[in-house]
Formats: C-alpha cells, sequence, structure tokens
C-alpha cells in the first residue's frame, strides 16, 4: 500500500494516515467492509477506480472508493460551463466517490469531516500516480432522505441539483424504488472551472482528455433548430441551382465550427461531417439521392457561400441569435478574432469574460489585419449595450476613438493595455497611477461630462501597464 502522512488530527493523538490499496488481499477486505457496513454495499469494479483507506496506526477508520464521473448531468455540466463535445472530452478530469464509510467501530463527532477532509487532499496526487494525469473536481452523490449531507458541507462541497428518479445518471443498478438523490462538487484545484472551459489545459491535464469525443455538436437540439432558422433569414447569393443546400444549414455548420474555435475552413468541414444523422436533420440537411442518408457540404460548397454572403448581414444574424439565448450557451463557446484562414474574412466577437459565453459578432471580408475597425463597428453596433459594463482589450485596442466607442457613446468603463511603442500614454499612465486612490470617486454634476482617471496604486510597473478610465453615468 501506498501511504502519505498528514498532521494529526483534532480528535486524536495518532496522525491520520491516507493509503492506496493495491495488493489483492487489502482490496478484498475493502469490498468486504463496504458490503457489511455501507447503506449500498459493495460495487463492481469499472474502468479506472482508486481505493482510499484512512488509518490510525494500522486500524483502518475509513474508505472512499473513486471512479469515474457520471456521464451527464446537467446542472452539473452548467455550473462547470461545458457544452456537450466539452464534456466528452474532459469528463474524465472529473472523479466520482462512489462510496465514502467511516467504520462502525471508529465513529466520534466531527471524525466524518475530518477524514473527508485528508481523502480529498490526497485524492488528485494519488490519483496522478495511479493514472498519470491530474483530476481537476470531485463529485459525489447523496440520498437526502436518509443523510444531510453535514459532512460534505463541512468540507465545502456545493449541492449542484438534484438526479432523475429513474436512476439513468448511475453507472449501477439499484432495485426498485429509486429516489433522486443530491450531487455536489468539489473543485481539487483553485483554478478548476476555469481550466475545464479553457482552451488549454495545463500539461498534468492532458493525458486525461479523451482522444476523440463521443459528441458532435456543442450545441442541444432546439439551439440547433433556432440557429437554422436565424441563418435562414440571410439573403442567399446562390443562383437557382446551386441551392442543394439551404443556406441556413451552411451558415449554421460555419458557426458551429466558429463557436468551437476552428479558424480554418477545413478543419469546419471536417467538423460538420462527424454530426450525427439527427443533428444534420435538424439543420434541414437534404437526403442523399435515393437513400435515407442526411449528406453535408463538401468543402466547395461552404468556399463559394463564404465568398459571397454578405459577412455583416451574417454577423448581424448570429448576434441576434446569441443574445437570444443569452445565459443559455455554455462557456465553452467563445471565439475571439478568429480569422477564417482560407482568405474569406474575419470574425471579431465580444465575450462576456464573466459567463465566457459569445455576445455579438462582427465580420470584415478584408481579413487579417483589419481587427480594430470591426472591433469599432462592433462596439457602435445597436444591438451591443456596453451601460455598466467593463470592456478589456490588449494595446490593439488602446486608441482614441475605441475609448470614445466605449466611455461617451454606449455608457460603459474600460481596461486597456498599453505598450511601450506608445511612450506619452504610457507615461502618463504611470503618472495616474502613482497617484490614484484605489477608486475614482462617484461623478457630481460639477464634474459631468469630464474623464477620471482610475486605477489601483501600486508600485513603478513593469510594461506593459494596465490603464483604465472610468465614464461618467
Amino acid at each position: 500500500m501506498k501511504t502519505q502522512n498528514l498532521p494529526a488530527s483534532a480528535t486524536s493523538d495518532l496522525p491520520i494516515t491516507i493509503h492506496v490499496v493495491t495488493e489483492e488481499v487489502a482490496r478484498k477486505r475493502f469490498y468486504r467492509l463496504l458490503a457489511a457496513e455501507h447503506s449500498l454495499g459493495s460495487r463492481r469494479p469499472k474502468g479506472r477506480t482508486l481505493y482510499q483507506v484512512a488509518c490510525r496506526g494500522d486500524e483502518w477508520i475509513g474508505l472512499s472508493l473513486w471512479t469515474a464521473a457520471v456521464w451527464h448531468f446537467k446542472s452539473r455540466d452548467q455550473r462547470i460551463g461545458w457544452d456537450p463535445v466539452t464534456r466528452s472530452e474532459r469528463l474524465q478530469l472529473v472523479v466520482h466517490q462512489s462510496r465514502f464509510l467511516l467504520l462502525d467501530g471508529a465513529r466520534q463527532p466531527n471524525l466524518a469531516s475530518n477524514v473527508l477532509a485528508h481523502f480529498l487532499r490526497q485524492v488528485s496526487g494519488q490519483w496522478e500516480e495511479c493514472f498519470g494525469y491530474l483530476p481537476l473536481l470531485a463529485e459525489t452523490f447523496t440520498d437526502p432522505e436518509s443523510h444531510a449531507g453535514t459532512c460534505y458541507k463541512a468540507t465545502g462541497w456545493e449541492p449542484v441539483g438534484m438526479s432523475r428518479r429513474d436512476g439513468r445518471h448511475y453507472a449501477e443498478k439499484f432495485p426498485e424504488p429509486l429516489s433522486s438523490k443530491k450531487l455536489w462538487i468539489k473543485p481539487l484545484h483553485p483554478k478548476a472551472f476555469a481550466w475545464l472551459c479553457a482552451p488549454e489545459l495545463p500539461d498534468a491535464c492532458q493525458a486525461g482528455v479523451a482522444g476523440y469525443a463521443a459528441e458532435r455538436s456543442p450545441l442541444r437540439a432546439s439551439h440547433l433548430k433556432s440557429l437554422f432558422q436565424t441563418l435562414q433569414t440571410v439573403e442567399d447569393p446562390r443562383s437557382r441551382q446551386a441551392r442543394t443546400f439551404p443556406l441556413g444549414a451552411v451558415l449554421s455548420l460555419v458557426a458551429l465550427g466558429l463557436l468551437r474555435g476552428a479558424v480554418h475552413l477545413s478543419a469546419m468541414v471536417r467538423q460538420a461531417s462527424k454530426l450525427t444523422q439527427n443533428q444534420r436533420r435538424n439543420l434541414r440537411l437534404p437526403f442523399k439521392k435515393g437513400t435515407r442518408f442526411v449528406k453535408v457540404p463538401c468543402y466547395d460548397v461552404f468556399r463559394e457561400v463564404l465568398r459571397r454572403v454578405d459577412l455583416e448581414q451574417l454577423a448581424g444574424a448570429l448576434t441576434g441569435w446569441m443574445q437570444s439565448h443569452a445565459g443559455e450557451l455554455p462557456r465553452t463557446l467563445a471565439i475571439d478574432g478568429k480569422i477564417i484562414r482560407d482568405k474569406l474574412g474575419l470574425i471579431v466577437t465580444l465575450v462576456d469574460t464573466e459567463s465566457g459565453a459569445p455576445v455579438a459578432v462582427m465580420a470584415d471580408p478584408r481579413g487579417k489585419g483589419h481587427e480594430l475597425k470591426a472591433a469599432q463597428k462592433l462596439l457602435a453596433a445597436p444591438l451591443v449595450n456596453l451601460k455598466g459594463a467593463i470592456f478589456t482589450g490588449d494595446s490593439l485596442h488602446c486608441q482614441d476613438q475605441t475609448a470614445h466607442l466605449i466611455t461617451r457613446e454606449k455608457g460603459g468603463d474600460y481596461i486597456l493595455q498599453i505598450r511601450g511603442n506608445q511612450p506619452t500614454l504610457e507615461a502618463f499612465a504611470q503618472g495616474q497611477l502613482a497617484s490614484a486612490p484605489p477608486f475614482s470617486p462617484k461623478p457630481t454634476a460639477a464634474t459631468e461630462g469630464s474623464m477620471i482617471a482610475n486605477s489601483a496604486p501600486c508600485p513603478p510597473m513593469p510594461k506593459p501597464a494596465i490603464f483604465q478610465r472610468r465614464a461618467n453615468s
């Protein structure tokens, strides 16, 4: 058994040690204790399984069995911000506590939460040692009819929702009647939620990413249908003979590619070819002649449509669709300054940094090198509301016109990056930072219409500096 020592618990002079059970004899004892003392009994191991034992000296006092996560749980996926494709790729980074048992002979007040906390502190490192990657999130179920989950509350777990009564979320079968269970989650790293949705994972987590995604579309069926209906309103520039595939379907496939981070048209075509038959039908794609097989457009169809379509009209329709589904789209569906590499144009996206969801998009057919103008046009669009919001951008957007659009015309604030190629502005910002209060005072009638510099005081900052101006309300 692999052993790690921890500080002494509050209820005993002996230290609690956490062991990973690897020997066959110890595992049989592990399963016998679960069968005898746990209300759900033992369970057959499936897939990656970690057996933890808490001991005082040579005495076993607690057991924890970790297995693969639940495949799909709506409230959990929403809390993390996953779309279906990202979930299927990164689900192995979530571990499920299938059993937690404090042995009858060791029960004491507060010992359950103490032992559970010890298990949690060690599970990441022990799982990585056994399986080669670092998990980021733990989850478990409790039965509200028999357990209040007090030890989980005490150790910082978060309840995220109730399960269905049919038991379809379980990886094991239980006798009838089934009841709803409460799902709890616990981050195993301070940046767990951010990393689970990040475009790139830390190296320690890479081995836990699935080689392929079992899910094919990041959007649900209802979203696919509404996206098709919205983009079908874009004017079709093709001749009647070239309209085998509905324009709304082709543009929906492009939008799906952009929302998944594709920047090459060929990548969008590959993603489209992976859609299931039901997903293709939701996008009104046609059947292959003489069969019931729904086909997808080839590369030339995508290229011809995107060469001819009005990109600004496309961006406006997509912006309206995203805003009509605000709060429903997963955080992983965010794009920013994506260039369709095959010389078709530039897509600039305004993203809500708190939720991670895209808010609005703007297109420029001239492609790379025109992001600034496209971003300014996006900010000036009537559908974009920045009142009370803070716009953040890199040094490309540190321009007077952009600042005026955000503050004077849209009523927002901004935080923009300053680089060394703007020495006058950088020197001015450093001077303001040296004497500025933590927050600017609220504007008064006397200061109405003026611009107030605002940033937290700090020692001289290395390049690049961060500079924020606050608009008057």
